[in-house]
């Protein structure tokens, strides 16, 4: 995936460029929101439609969260223009989350103008902001995509029921292939390197916020569904599980490719292409994550009784789908899968085959229990085996 800004226009900041800026921080507030927002719509509508309304609406906030960052790259955040620029991206993703729970419902247009406003808007900021010889074909690379998406996306919220969902789904598809493909523009092919940069060492922070982002948003569901019911043993022994999955989870990630993600990316014969691979594997992290914030409020909600089968789902599915992209970044980092990850979707695959015979915090304790081997595991081998970065690129 690539970004709007160009190298040739990044202008000299008092910031170290390796760090984000205390303006990105402030603009992820809005993104912990809109996690809280698609945690509550999920946790509202536990079914497989529900499941691909989440997904699509996690994908448009993912790719305005990491169009935004990778502009940052090229853009002084020391700047009041460029503060106002993020400040109405934040301001537009508060509103966009605040729709999201009724998109399919009764503010789907709003959702869908929103969304288009924020991309569109971007762009036609940059223009004016930073008048260069190569900004109008990067701006413009972004202006002709969306221009084509929002024929999806308007259409979509002119439709109703599956339709809306269809249309969404086939346009944020379209959105990602283009962006995985350098925002190809017709006679001018797709974007080239030096159209644009991203630092390694800030970009690898901004991923490691990303997910902290998400489990943010976890606690939050936690602590907020806790003291929203009675409270009672069997609740708080469901609040102990559920905040040790978080633990845990933020305990898998960090150690030790989630350390190791900079300098993977500095020794990549090809840190373009790594960058965008680490993108999609915090993605599919994020989106795990989310799976287990989904968790916690149906668990602490009710720790006993039946578990149905879309409940074992979002039990045992957010922590498999945690460990297949921190599988995929062991081997970004280390040009490896770590066999604890393969062991661990055994485990819940094995643990899926009696969920239905167990209670939803029973059910979370095994998912629980099965990632703290994950970890432990990960302690061991660390402690015998050194790793140093190794990124396929460079085999």
């Amino acid at each position: 995936m690539v970004t709007e800004g160009g190298a040739d226009a990044a202008a000299p900041t008092p910031r170290d460029p390796g760090r984000p800026a205390f303006l990105e921080l402030f603009f992820d507030l809005a993104y912990v929101f809109a996690m809280i927002s698609l945690v509550k719509k999920l946790a509202d509508d536990v079914s497989w439609t529900g499941v691909g309304e989440t997904l699509v609406l996690l994908l448009a906030f993912t790719l305005v969260w990491a169009v935004t960052t990778w502009a940052a790259d090229t853009l002084d955040l020391m700047r009041p223009a460029v503060q106002v620029q993020f400040i109405a991206v934040a301001a537009a993703s508060l509103l966009l989350a605040a729709a999201a729970p009724e998109a399919y419902d009764g503010r789907g247009m709003l959702f869908a103008i929103t969304y288009l406003v924020i991309h569109l808007g971007s762009s036609i900021y940059y223009l004016l902001l930073r008048p260069s010889a190569t900004e109008p074909l990067r701006s413009g690379r972004i202006m002709f995509w969306y221009t084509i998406a929002a024929v999806g996306w308007i259409g979509g919220a002119l439709a109703t029921g599956p339709t809306r969902l269809l249309l969404w789904a086939a346009t944020v598809a379209m959105e990602y292939v283009a962006a995985s493909l350098g925002w190809p523009l017709p006679k001018r092919g797709r974007s080239q390197p030096q159209e644009w940069q991203l630092v390694g060492e800030r970009v690898a922070e901004r991923y490691r916020q990303f997910v902290i982002i998400a489990l943010g948003a976890s606690i939050f569901v936690i602590g907020t569904t806790f003291s929203q019911s009675d409270y009672t043993m069997d609740r708080a022994w469901a609040l102990l599980v559920v905040f040790t999955i978080v633990v845990l989870t933020w305990r898998i990630y960090i150690y030790r490719a989630g350390e190791l993600l900079t300098e993977a990316i500095a020794r990549s014969a090809n840190p373009s292409l790594l960058t965008q691979s680490a993108a999609v594997t915090h993605l599919i992290m994020v989106a795990g994550i989310g799976g287990m914030a989904v968790t916690s409020h149906l668990v602490v909600m009710r720790p006993f009784g039946e578990t149905p089968p879309s409940w074992a789902a979002v039990i045992l599915g957010g922590p498999a789908l945690f460990l297949v992209g921190r599988g995929v970044l062991d081997y970004t980092v280390f040009g490896r899968i770590s066999r604890s990850r393969l062991a661990g979707l055994v485990l819940l695959a094995g643990a899926a085959a009696a969920a239905g015979l167990l209670p939803p915090v029973v059910v979370a304790l095994l998912a629980m229990s099965i990632l703290a081997l994950v970890a432990a595991a990960n302690l061991v081998s660390t402690h015998r085996h050194a790793r140093t970065p190794m990124p396929p690129a460079l085999r």
